[in-house]
């Protein structure tokens, strides 16, 4: 709980005070919207190309104007602003989902973001990705993405969970719990893998070199079954027996000649 109001606090921007930071204005926070591709995506060559061409921005410029209206209260235009964004860049954003600054999308087709998603400063999401929710009661129930983090395509999100900050969801990872500010998430249901003080970290952007839990155990299983053969090998061969081994056959006749050993073995019918 103290982790979701931190992240709308960010959101929301500095308290009035002393110390407190004037606000960006408008022009210079969509500026940042669009600028900030040219450091994330080295495919992007010109200002005009990614006004024009790139769907992801279009559906963020589109959010902006749609969550301002989503707080003024006019939902129906809001929703209707959300649909047509929906319809030209096949990316689904609700009005009522609250994004900070330099939120870049790459590529963005099939991305959802529900109602009451939270998401931070400096975030990069890839296509496919949904922050979806696990209710349908009113109230939170979509995750929050703190500042910095990366998910990778495929990715699904379930829940007003939290994603700390500079964490990275790995391409088709489905995350149901809380992540570790600084962690990495792999795998169907996710999982955090390798600590952070032992952790190789990946250039920024890059998610080719994540560890894989899964695989490691199936090399490891691998290499047990292939000791636990020789370990039976030498036994047999110092019993001067033959290993027994499965010999090749068909499933079904291997069953039906179990079954016809076993009937004879209580005496058939009676």
């Amino acid at each position: 709980m103290m982790r979701e109001k931190n992240l709308a606090a960010t959101l929301a921007g500095p308290a009035n005070g002393a110390n407190a930071q004037p606000r960006a204005g408008r022009l210079a926070r969509l500026r940042e919207d669009v600028t900030c591709v040219f450091g994330r995506d080295p495919a992007a060559r010109s200002l005009l190309e990614l006004l024009t061409v790139y769907p992801g921005v279009h559906a963020l410029l589109a959010h902006r104007l749609a969550h301002a209206l989503w707080r003024r209260r006019l939902r129906y235009p809001a929703r209707v602003v959300s649909f047509l964004a929906r319809m030209w860049t096949q990316i689904d954003i609700h009005p009522g989902a609250r994004i900070g600054r330099r939120f870049f999308i790459d590529h963005g087709c099939g991305v959802v973001i529900g109602e009451t998603a939270e998401i931070g400063d400096d975030v990069t999401m890839y296509h496919g990705v949904t922050l979806g929710g696990t209710t349908w009661n009113p109230g939170k129930r979509h995750p929050s993405l703190a500042d910095g983090v990366v998910v990778g395509a495929g990715a699904t999100i379930l829940g007003p969970v939290t994603v700390g900050a500079r964490a990275r969801v790995a391409a088709n990872s489905v995350v149901i719990g809380d992540v570790p500010a600084g962690a990495t998430v792999v795998g169907i249901p996710g999982r955090v893998v390798q600590p952070k003080d032992r952790r190789k970290r990946n250039p920024p952007g890059q998610q080719n070199h994540l560890p894989d839990p899964v695989g490691k155990a199936l090399g490891c299983l691998h290499d047990r079954i292939a000791e636990l053969e020789q370990r039976l090998a030498r036994m047999a061969s110092q019993s001067h027996a033959t290993p027994d081994t499965c010999r090749t056959c068909d499933s079904d006749d291997c069953i039906e000649t179990a079954f016809d050993d076993t009937f004879k073995a209580h005496g058939g019918m009676k």
